[in-house]
Order: C-alpha cells, then sequence, then structure tokens
C-alpha cells in the first residue's frame, strides 16, 4: 500500500512579529552580523519564530515537520555564506525572482562547520518522535552553482568538495527520518557535458551520510533528460517534480526514464498566493498517476513546488493545512 506523506521543501517566511523585530535588531547590531555572531536577542528572537512554525506545522498535522530555514538570509547559499573559509560579496539576484543572497566566494579548504546541524539539533529538542522529523540542505550542484570558486580550481574539483562538505554536515545533524536535498540549479542552469555526471556523483555522496530517506527536490521547472537519466544513478529514494511549472516535460521524463521507487509531487504552488483546495490537489495526483505507465510507488510526498519563503505568513499556514488534507484524502482513497 501506497503511503502518502505531507511536506515541505522548507525555507519558510518569518512570522509577522518576527519579520519586524528581526528587522530592527539587525539594523542595531550590523557590526556583529558582520562579524558572526547574531547576539542575544537575534537568537532569541529566531529561536521563538522557529518554535512558531514548528507549532504551526503540527497544527496543519504535517506527516513531516522541518526546522524552517528561517535563518537562510542567503537562501540555499546559507551553509557556505556562514563558513570561515567563504567570504561573502557583492549581492546577486536569487534565480530569477526578486530576492537576492550575498555571493560565497570559497576562498579555503570547506571544512567541517556545524551550522545547519545547530539549527536542527533544537528543533529535534522540541519534538517528540524523530520519525517526524525532515531535514533540508541545499543540494550540491545548486550549492556549487550559486558559490564561487576561488580556491579548488576547477568545477569538477570544486564541486566535488560541496558533495564532500554537505556529506560532513549531514553526517552530524540528529535522527532524522527524511532528508530533502533542494536542487533547483539542475533546472535552471543545467549541468553540461559530464558535469551532469558528477552531479549525480555528489548527490550520491551526500545521501550516503544518512540513513534517512533521501529526496533530490528539483523545482522551476523540468530536468534535462539527461540530467534526469544520470540522477536516476544516485542511490536515492526518491526525486521531486515540479508539476506547477511544468507536467509535460516531467511526465515525459518519468515515462521515458522511469524514477525512483518513492516520488515527491509537487503540486501546491509554493509562490502564488492563491489557496488551493485539498480535493483539488487530491485530484492532481490522480491526474498524474493517470498519465503514467506503472504508478506503483512505495512513498508518495505532497509538497508544494517550490520553497514557501516568497508566500505571506497567513497564506503559507493555509497552504499547509492544504498539504495535510490532501494526503489524508489520498489515503482513504488511493490512486
Amino acid at each position: 500500500m501506497t503511503d502518502y506523506v505531507s511536506t515541505t521543501p522548507g525555507l519558510f517566511p518569518l512570522p509577522d512579529w518576527a519579520k519586524d523585530d528581526l528587522s530592527d535588531l539587525k539594523g542595531h547590531q550590523k557590526h556583529d552580523l558582520i562579524s558572526g555572531d547574531e547576539g542575544e536577542e537575534i537568537t532569541a528572537a529566531y529561536e521563538q519564530a522557529r518554535a512558531d512554525v514548528l507549532e504551526v506545522q503540527r497544527e496543519a498535522d504535517l506527516d513531516r515537520v522541518v526546522e524552517g530555514q528561517l535563518r537562510w538570509d542567503d537562501m540555499l547559499a546559507h551553509p557556505l555564506a556562514v563558513h570561515d573559509a567563504v567570504e561573502t560579496r557583492g549581492i546577486v539576484r536569487y534565480y530569477d525572482n526578486n530576492n537576492f543572497y550575498r555571493e560565497p566566494v570559497v576562498t579555503g579548504d570547506l571544512e567541517f562547520d556545524g551550522d545547519v546541524a545547530a539549527e536542527l539539533e533544537t528543533v529535534s529538542e522540541l519534538i517528540d518522535d524523530d520519525d517526524d522529523l525532515q531535514a533540508v540542505l541545499p543540494g550540491p550542484y545548486s550549492l556549487f552553482d550559486l558559490a564561487t570558486d576561488e580556491h579548488y580550481g576547477d568545477d569538477e574539483e570544486f564541486l566535488a568538495a560541496v558533495g564532500d562538505f554537505l556529506a560532513g554536515e549531514l553526517e552530524a545533524f540528529p535522527d532524522h527520518e527524511t532528508l530533502f536535498l533542494l536542487e533547483p540549479s539542475l533546472v535552471t542552469d543545467s549541468p553540461a557535458e559530464g558535469l551532469d555526471e558528477l552531479a549525480s556523483e555528489a548527490i550520491d555522496t551526500v545521501a550516503a551520510a544518512t540513513d534517512a530517506d533521501v529526496v533530490v527536490q528539483s523545482y522551476w521547472g523540468a530536468l534535462e533528460e539527461k540530467v534526469h537519466a544520470h540522477l536516476l544513478d544516485a542511490d536515492i529514494d526518491a526525486v521531486g517534480y515540479d508539476f506547477v511549472s511544468n507536467q509535460e516535460d516531467n511526465l515525459y521524463n518519468i515515462n521515458e526514464y522511469g524514477t525512483a521507487d518513492d516520488i515527491s509531487l509537487g503540486l501546491v504552488d509554493g509562490q502564488n498566493t492563491l489557496v488551493e483546495d485539498p480535493e483539488a490537489v487530491r485530484d492532481r495526483t490522480d491526474w498524474v498517476f493517470d498519465q503514467l505507465p506503472v504508478a506503483e510507488f512505495d512513498t508518495v510526498y505532497l509538497t508544494t513546488n517550490t520553497e514557501t519563503f516568497y508566500l505571506p505568513y497567513n497564506k503559507f499556514e493555509e497552504k499547509l493545512a492544504v498539504l495535510a488534507e490532501a494526503a489524508s484524502l489520498a489515503e482513504v482513497t488511493p490512486a
């Protein structure tokens, strides 16, 4: 029997109160932030905001809960932006939207840091069952794509180093049931010939560092055929497909090349404020499976197609509830 799991790719919007409070606090503590010391007040505000988004996920009855990545001002570039061997320089547009991040320039060896593990540990201490915990990391190719290398010397070595770095960070994580590796760059800046295979190898390196189920979530379109085929060579449990942005090409990839034993369906729009109906999401799930010659999966993850950072907080809350109810409907009337 298929298990339907409601979850998200993380990267949540800040609660409304936290946006105002943190903006004021950061304005007064710019020097501390540049030096890497957030200060007690900022740390306390993030702790409260983290508790708030955890409560929202619990109230929505999501099957997997995430830390929320509320401190990730640099979005997916965050694990490098806070690293001692990285200099943050100019402001860069984050993919093709109105968000920006500080360019992380790698100037030394990417040794263990532990920042993301510490974040996840705080959530692990707040929940009763680690089986509900989902970790979130940028995929190695996307982190490689967002960064600039001034140390390793060539793309192949740099990509491998990023994969090794993420694997080392992951090994320090508390017990977690699922890992979402977010890989939008596999779609938006598809790896060139040769690098596509190395991207899959880097993903495999990261996946090998955890006993959790690993989902590689791509979004903002569909993977190129060769990239999709190489991705399936990695030892992962599921590929995530953005069925909001591109239905036809994602279906083609699955039908032409197959997919993993599990699948993640991005069926709720993570950027649009229109709130979907749970029954409509359930119908979309049926529609996807109706297009596949074989639609038998051990686990089906129902999620937003992108991170939800872009949403107003009240819409974000509503979309979590939609995902949870849609998964419950799918369990009652399986495809």
